[in-house]
């Protein structure tokens, strides 16, 4: 499959972005852990209630959401216990070992979203035409308008 040059820019903005995102998450990773576990489950939790919120997601729709919600959950659960290894021994981390740690949260965010997908995928089946417009901004955009065509609309 060729891509064209419209397609390579694309794909690699959405690679640097996520490079963006895991470095967020490995160099500052010390105020996620500030607050406590707790108050990152919480967050978790208030993260997971608005999407269900801003998706509608209705009554015949909760089994296949839970579904989706118990992954997030436990991938987060999983990111956190990685990057948390990555705070506590950073220190004393080689050059080496802090290279295995990154490749070990990378691993495991692909691994997750490998997880999410296939159960998100039943439930995006299952919406409205609505829904899952609402479902494409969301993922898209982290729920945000971005970049300057989003300014100039307003």
């Amino acid at each position: 499959m060729k891509l064209d040059s419209n397609q390579c820019i694309y794909a690699s903005m959405r690679f640097m972005a996520a490079i963006a995102m895991a470095a967020t998450l490995v160099f500052g990773p010390g105020m996620a852990f500030a607050a406590g576990k707790d108050a990152h489950e919480d967050r978790a939790e208030m993260r997971n209630k608005d999407i269900h919120a801003k998706l509608k997601i209705t009554a015949t729709q909760e089994e296949q959401w839970a579904k989706v919600a118990q992954i997030m959950r436990d991938n987060g659960k999983t990111m956190d216990t990685l990057t948390k290894a990555r705070v506590d021994h950073e220190k004393d981390m080689t050059a080496v070992d802090d290279l295995k740690s990154y490749g070990e949260i990378t691993d495991a965010h692909a691994d997750g979203i490998k997880k999410l997908t296939p159960a998100f995928a039943t439930l995006y089946s299952s919406m409205s035409d609505a829904q899952k417009k609402e479902a494409d901004t969301l993922f898209r955009h982290g729920g945000r308008e971005r970049g300057h065509k989003a300014s100039m609309a307003k």
